[in-house]
């Protein structure tokens, strides 16, 4: 525990509420500030944790103590000063122990969700260093996480990628902007089954041509939480290697179409 304003707040304005009591009680009767510590104790704890806030609630009960004291003397202490005394200790030792410990505990759910986000961050960054496309759907098909590899093989600007699009969103984007090789008859029926196999989870690898004559391999992959995780593996020269030798260079070309990595990397030095 560092020492610092947090730690010595509690237990001064603890201390300065029972000597101002005290104070006024030599002149105007004063009714017992009990409720008033019991609320800096609990300030105390949510401020700095346990450790201050059960040294505000010894400093109250010693406070009040020393009230009853300075009004009746030992002598004239009835048994109900002493029951307010123990009363005050009990609530004062409770609150300090719950405000304390839920202090304690709301600080490492907070520890833990940075270090969750972190750990996202870290990942998302690494997934889009990758050349697979990737997108990770919910439940209901919306886009969660969608890739650099993935929104550069379709074109897709980031304020829609970012948007958390759905996935048909995705399929008509696709179509519209002529990125799929297929008659235009051809892809709605396209469309249709893909959004079938991302529905029930069939995770049946299937070869996707590109307009640019890319090809891409896409996998669907059901989670454990209904939702899905889409892969587009480019597989370019595998799908090829039985055309002409003499185009090979060319086929070779089209990993990377129109520059995209050297795009990347113009956009992380932007």
């Amino acid at each position: 525990m560092r020492f610092g304003w947090r730690v010595i707040f509690g237990p001064a304005l603890t201390a300065a509420t029972a000597l101002l009591t005290m104070l006024f009680d030599r002149f105007v009767p004063t009714p017992s500030p009990a409720p008033l510590l019991v609320c800096i104790v609990a300030l105390a704890g949510a401020l700095s944790g346990l450790a201050p806030a059960v040294a505000s609630a010894a400093v109250a009960v010693i406070g009040a103590a020393l009230l009853l004291l300075s009004q009746h003397g030992i002598s004239g202490l009835t048994t109900a000063d002493l029951v307010q005394l123990g009363l005050l200790t009990m609530t004062a030792a409770g609150t300090a122990g719950i405000t304390g410990l839920m202090r304690g505990r709301l600080l490492g759910i907070f520890a833990a969700e940075r270090q969750s986000h972190a750990t996202a961050a870290r990942l998302s960054a690494a997934l889009d260093q990758a050349d697979i496309g990737i997108v990770l759907l919910d439940a209901e098909t919306r886009a969660e996480f969608i890739n650099r590899a993935f929104r550069d093989y379709f074109a897709v600007p980031d304020d829609i990628a970012d948007g958390k699009p759905p996935f048909i969103a995705l399929m008509y984007h696709g179509r519209d902007t002529g990125a799929f090789e297929l008659p235009e008859d051809e892809l709605g029926t396209f469309i249709a089954q893909r959004m079938e196999m991302v529905r029930i989870g069939d995770a049946t690898p299937i070869n996707i041509a590109l307009r640019n004559g890319e090809v891409l391999r896409f996998v669907c992959a059901a989670l454990p939480d209904g939702g899905r995780m889409l892969s587009y593996t480019p597989v370019t020269d595998l799908v090829r290697h039985t055309d002409a030798p003499s185009r090979a260079d060319y086929y070779r070309s089209l990993r990377d179409p129109a520059g995209r990595k050297l795009i990347r990397y113009l956009r992380v030095a932007e």
